[in-house]
């Protein structure tokens, strides 16, 4: 199950779409997965996180009195859809002042650029990540080579582990998680409501993306060393709700229906991340085995 985002990926960049920018020529992969770009109604998780991103691919809106911030953006073109759910939820696009990413791939980071432009949002991102942010992803270890995935754009914060994001009386702490990217991160916030606190965990969860063997990656000679760090890391983590980059991969679709009413205790599912870090141990040390 967990081999599919993987697949998708892979998949995906055996055919290209060319997309002209002022600067250069972007080359996004073409789509197989519909659900990345298929629209989901937006919706409340818990205090002031939302939904609004599309029914696979993640993007996470967080409220404040001073603005807002959004972690990941979708397929290049999602602006639009991002847009359309931030106001039907009742907010103002224009209000975002924060834009984060839990990777830079080309299917969370396709609209970070444009709706850094029409938001003058500063955009934040773990330092390692910083070059294939800035090139688009043309030298990203398992992706790149194919020239840029997604429109370039320049970091205006360079983030590393525990760091601290904040915006009114949100504090979003950054967890330095690679080996997916080299500058996958998860970022820990607590959220509440009327009722209580809610500790949440926005994670990236550790897919190997590579068919190549870890001692066969001269771009990235760490990878083996980052994915066992960040598998052990990701195992001590505490939380009331987990979220993930793909909604697949949290199982939202079984946790929440379009028309719910407002349950942040549908998302309590220490079984679940349980059961998905173990999965992905065992393809890590399968991959080590071979």
């Amino acid at each position: 199950m967990y081999q599919r985002s993987r697949s998708a990926i892979l998949a995906a960049i055996l055919s290209v779409t060319v997309l002209t920018t002022a600067a250069q020529t972007v080359k996004q992969p073409t789509i197989t997965n519909k659900e990345w770009e298929t629209p989901y109604p937006p919706f409340r998780i818990a205090g002031n996180l939302y939904y609004v991103g599309t029914r696979d691919l993640a993007a996470y809106f967080i409220t404040t009195r001073r603005g807002n911030i959004l972690i990941n953006t979708g397929l290049a073109g999602s602006e639009e859809l991002i847009k359309k759910n931030i106001e039907t939820l009742g907010f103002k696009y224009k209000k975002i002042r924060i834009l984060l990413t839990t990777q830079a791939h080309f299917d969370h980071m396709g609209a970070m650029a444009a709706i850094r432009k029409q938001t003058n949002a500063k955009l934040m991102v773990d330092a390692a990540e910083a070059d294939v942010v800035k090139d688009g992803g043309s030298s990203d270890y398992a992706l790149g080579g194919h020239g840029s995935s997604f429109e370039p754009v320049m970091p205006d914060r360079l983030l590393h582990d525990s760091d601290i994001v904040k915006l009114g009386k949100t504090k979003l702490q950054v967890l330095h998680h690679p080996g997916h990217t080299k500058g996958s991160c998860s970022f820990l916030l607590t959220v509440k409501d009327d009722q209580r606190s809610y500790r949440v965990l926005i994670a990236n969860m550790p897919t190997i993306v590579t068919d190549s063997s870890f001692t066969n990656i001269p771009a990235y000679p760490k990878i083996a060393a980052d994915y066992a760090y960040t598998l052990n890391g990701m195992k001590n983590i505490h939380f009331d709700i987990w979220v993930a980059s793909h909604a697949s991969q949290f199982k939202l679709h079984d946790k929440h229906k379009p028309g719910d009413v407002y349950n942040p205790a549908a998302f309590f599912d220490q079984a679940g991340y349980d059961a998905l870090l173990k999965d992905l141990q065992e393809d890590y040390d399968e991959k080590m085995r071979k």
